[in-house]
């Protein structure tokens, strides 16, 4: 069977994360959710997302087609539901189809359709901030996937361990003389990732493939920490996508970080209002500020963002895609995509700079900024000039 994952309903609700990338492609847990269904499926998957992002994201559509709600995450009995959908049926979660089967060349009617009502709990990502609030869950789900009938790598001696059961280490890892604490939840530490000495760990954490917790680093679940990032100074229940560094001391709590954005030293982000109200962030839906019912919410940066040295990001606050901060004081709390600048004002953040940046920086990691990269980070510049009318 031919799998696809679609965007849906949510996308929009999920910006700046998915200017960049479909729904499936985002980071919850461990792994991202189209690793998620790759492997509970068996089968690779392709994408309907947005036209500009296609040519990297192609669908590949067979005569006979599953396609997936790409914000609900998978587990074993919806898995088998799904295996054995046929022509004409549709599992649903209320009016909203979680999968359903498709013929090529075939208007799909739903109307028609046989509808099988979804009614267990399932982990969903249709907002920002779910990325944070359920990693802890997701977390737990992927350790729990991802270890199944396997051992994980001896635990150093220098370390000090509690519930070393919930601790799993992939080959050609290096931990040693940290503080690893999984009683509150597991420690996945990827391949060929570091903890350097004096790391204090509280799970659950995801380290994943390659990446680096610095020197004396503190870390509060659950948090991940994608692949080939480095992290060090505090953090409390975030997720860093992948390739993304925070390197220095610091604070940051319940943020999303992208892909290829880097917190210059002492960056801090404030996660709870002085008033202790609940947060509200910026909506690009609604072009105005969102409830999101939680009273701690921090920073929400998309990809290739960068800020300086010493920056302060108030409580709920939303950075573009290819933003650069800097300076003094708090920047307002909706960064709009390719700005620069910071609390005294910002001015455009031109896409030639913008990419010369990019290039170095991917560089250093061996990937090639190519031209479907530019073509996509070109049409988010585009589609983001309403936001920076102030100072184009």
């Amino acid at each position: 069977m031919n799998y696809i994952l679609f965007d849906g309903e949510a996308r929009d609700a999920l910006l700046p994360f998915t200017y960049t990338r479909p729904v499936a492609d985002i980071r919850i847990g461990i792994l991202t959710i189209r690793e998620k269904w790759e492997r509970y499926l068996g089968y690779t998957t392709s994408t309907v997302t947005e036209e500009y992002l296609s040519d990297k994201y192609p669908m590949v559509e067979l005569d006979e087609n599953i396609m997936i709600h790409a914000s609900y995450l998978p587990t074993a009995a919806l898995v088998a539901m799904i295996q054995k959908l046929q022509p004409n049926q549709a599992i649903v979660d209320g009016d909203l189809p979680i999968a359903f089967y498709t013929i090529a060349d075939q208007e799909v009617d739903f109307d028609t359709y046989e509808k099988i009502v979804y009614n267990e709990a399932l982990l969903t990502v249709k907002h920002t901030w779910d990325i944070f609030s359920k990693n802890g869950e997701a977390i737990q789900q992927d350790f729990t996937m991802l270890t199944a009938g396997r051992e994980s790598q001896p635990i150093s001696s220098s370390n000090q361990v509690i519930a070393p059961e919930h601790i799993f280490i992939e080959p050609g890892a290096s931990v040693e003389c940290a503080i690893l604490n999984a009683s509150s939840g597991p420690i996945y530490i990827g391949k060929d990732a570091e903890i350097m000495e004096g790391s204090i760990i509280r799970g659950p954490l995801a380290l994943c493939d390659h990446a680096t917790l610095k020197l004396g680093a503190k870390i509060y679940g659950p948090t991940t920490v994608g692949p080939y990032s480095k992290v060090g100074g505090e953090v409390n229940n975030s997720v860093l996508f992948g390739y993304s560094n925070k390197g220095h001391d610091g604070f940051i709590g319940n943020t999303v970080i992208g892909e290829w954005c880097n917190l210059g030293a002492d960056t801090n982000t404030s996660n709870l209002k002085n008033n202790y109200a609940p947060v509200r962030l910026w909506s690009y839906e609604t072009e105005g500020f969102a409830k999101t019912g939680l009273q701690f919410c921090g920073l929400m940066m998309g990809d290739h963002s960068k800020c300086g040295i010493n920056t302060m990001f108030n409580t709920g606050t939303v950075v573009g895609v290819n933003a650069n901060i800097f300076g003094s004081g708090f920047p307002r709390n909706f960064v709009p995509s390719y700005s620069w600048g910071g609390s005294n004002g910002f001015t455009t953040y031109l896409t030639k700079k913008a990419f010369e940046v990019a290039k170095v920086v991917m560089a250093r990691r061996k990937v090639a900024f190519t031209e479907q990269d530019e073509q996509i980070l070109t049409h988010v510049f585009e589609a983001t000039k309403e936001w920076r009318k102030s100072y184009e």
